[in-house]
């Protein structure tokens, strides 16, 4: 049961530490935006691959950061009758409901990326905007790296769960503080 205690400590770091790291994308995203902005209207030109910088950014933020959120309890849940339920049979729903919809929508995606993932890497895809930025291939490669950061929180959750079910609380790590914004 330690082990199930020293995993979760380990894996939410993980996922702490790359949320951490991808909240500062976050800012980028902002002043590159406005720097687009200004530089098509002040200035009266364009750069396509500081526009795609932007963009792809963005879809980053939202790839690199989903297991951070997860950790973090700051997913989109139905919480009508969840926050009224006891920590046992909230930690039962939260078992089955990982083992039933969120592993499988893992496998299911990383499975149908993977192909799709290889083929940009192996050709290097860039941009498909003429002036647009090269490596395509790396935010591409961002949908393993969710299926992965999602999945070892998956994992998180299964095992607390098994901890709380066994009345093994006590050995239920906190989950790492993320800040409210």
């Amino acid at each position: 049961m330690s082990a199930l205690a020293a995993f979760i400590r380990w894996a939410e770091a993980v996922n702490y530490r790359v949320g951490e790291w991808v909240k500062w994308l976050t800012l980028a995203t902002v002043l590159i935006c406005a720097t687009v902005v200004f530089i098509r209207y002040a200035l009266h030109a364009g750069l396509i691959w500081l526009q795609d910088l932007y963009v792809w950014i963005h879809g980053a933020v939202f790839m690199l950061g989903a297991g951070y959120t997860f950790m973090a309890n700051k997913h989109v849940r139905v919480d009508i009758y969840y926050a009224r339920l006891r920590p046992r049979t909230q930690a039962w729903f939260d078992l089955v409901s990982t083992m039933i919809f969120l592993f499988p929508w893992i496998l299911v995606l990383g499975w149908y990326a993977w192909p799709y993932v290889h083929a940009s890497f192996a050709l290097l895809e860039p941009s498909s905007q003429v002036g647009g930025m090269p490596g395509l291939y790396v935010l591409k490669g961002t949908i393993l790296v969710f299926c992965a950061l999602m999945g070892l929180q998956g994992l998180v959750v299964v095992a607390r769960s098994i901890l709380t079910i066994a009345g093994r609380s006590e050995l239920v790590p906190p989950a790492p503080a993320a800040p409210d914004r």
